[in-house]
């Protein structure tokens, strides 16, 4: 017999060992923490002071009579915890107390005798969520109308093999359907050639649509001009400065609005807030001082920002409750309400990083 076994036999019968239950004798005797923590709840069910005397001498009566083990106590007790009210809480206490038979007979007991929470709560929103990439897989839930959820059920199991996990069969079915005819196209990143200025280059000034820079033997170059000895018209290419960070993006048509944005995501990968997985072509273009306060619209005052982080970013640098996004070395940083900046390490592969290395707040 072991030291448990003898621990309780010494103690009787299951309301016996409630009334006296001491949780130092228990954990010496080599009882579970979990399970110690059940009887704890138990004691103070039964035997612990309480507003309900007559109700709780009633259920330890019932109790007795009807012979329940502490694992049927337990699972009693599990199955209130969804019930708030505390006189309602007795009253199926007692019902549950009531039912003859094994564990078994009451847990299928129990579904009858306590009414389902989930009754009075509305519906949930219909809706798809997307995790972050962890070691090159992803994962996504959804929530829709039953008829619609249970359509896709049964086109996924159509070919499962009974002899195979079922699992990895439907998801090769769901990428059949999303990837045959009338499927959606894969993601295809746009490709941006990213170029470093030289350290000897210095941004004098914007004119009109360009950058232009000066160089160290006293002359200046537009950016176009810079990039001409590197690549043809045809190509895409983006200008950073390792202090200053985006300087202007030039490419073979001219954008007015749509480059600042380009530029924005290439800085950055991901939205900046730290462990935010959401990707740079899913986000906003955020202003780091607000446009209400006098932010203007030029990349030294640009980041994206996933649409939730773009709400509830501090605007108003004097009322830090949630940090807010400030531009550190060129690259869009999160700080805390406490001033302490915080990168985000889902990616580490925007301009910057790519070009000039891990740098320095």
């Amino acid at each position: 017999m072991t030291t448990f076994d003898a621990f309780l036999n010494s103690l009787g019968s299951p309301l016996d060992i409630l009334v006296g239950f001491d949780r130092q004798a228990a954990r010496a005797a080599g009882v579970k923490p979990a399970t110690i923590n059940d009887w704890d709840t138990l004691h103070r069910v039964y035997f612990g002071p309480t507003r309900f005397t007559r109700k709780q001498a009633q259920a330890v009566r019932v109790a007795r009579e009807t012979d329940k083990s502490l694992d049927q106590l337990v699972l009693i007790e599990n199955q209130l915890k969804a019930v708030s009210d505390p006189s309602e809480k007795w009253r199926l206490r007692r019902a549950l107390l009531s039912v003859r038979g094994n564990y078994d007979t009451l847990k299928r007991r129990a579904k009858d005798i306590i009414p389902d929470p989930d009754l009075d709560k509305p519906a949930p929103e219909s809706t798809v969520r997307f995790s972050k990439t962890r070691k090159g897989t992803r994962s996504f839930t959804a929530t829709g109308h039953e008829r619609d959820i249970a359509a896709l059920e049964y086109a996924l199991r159509q070919r499962v093999d009974p002899s195979r996990p079922a699992g990895p069969q439907m998801y090769e079915a769901l990428t059949g359907i999303l990837k045959g005819d009338g499927g959606v196209a894969d993601a295809v990143p746009r490709p941006l050639v990213v170029v470093p200025l030289e350290e000897h280059t210095t941004i004098l000034r914007g004119d009109g649509d360009d950058t232009v820079l000066g160089l160290s033997d006293g002359t200046t170059i537009t950016g176009a001009e810079y990039l001409a000895r590197f690549c043809g018209e045809d190509l895409e290419v983006a200008l950073f400065h390792p202090q200053a960070g985006p300087v202007n993006l030039y490419t073979g048509h001219r954008f007015a609005n749509q480059k600042q944005r380009d530029l924005a995501r290439a800085t950055l990968t991901t939205c900046p807030v730290p462990e935010c997985r959401h990707a740079a072509d899913n986000c906003e273009v955020h202003h780091v001082t607000p446009w209400a306060r006098g932010g203007p619209t030029n990349m030294d005052n640009l980041s994206i920002l996933c649409r939730y982080h773009n709400r509830t970013n501090d605007d108003d640098p004097a009322h830090q409750h949630r940090g807010r996004i400030q531009i550190r070395g060129g690259t869009p940083v999160w700080v805390s309400p406490r001033g302490t900046p915080v990168a985000n390490t889902t990616h580490q592969y925007g301009a910057m990083h790519l070009l000039f290395g891990k740098r320095q707040e």
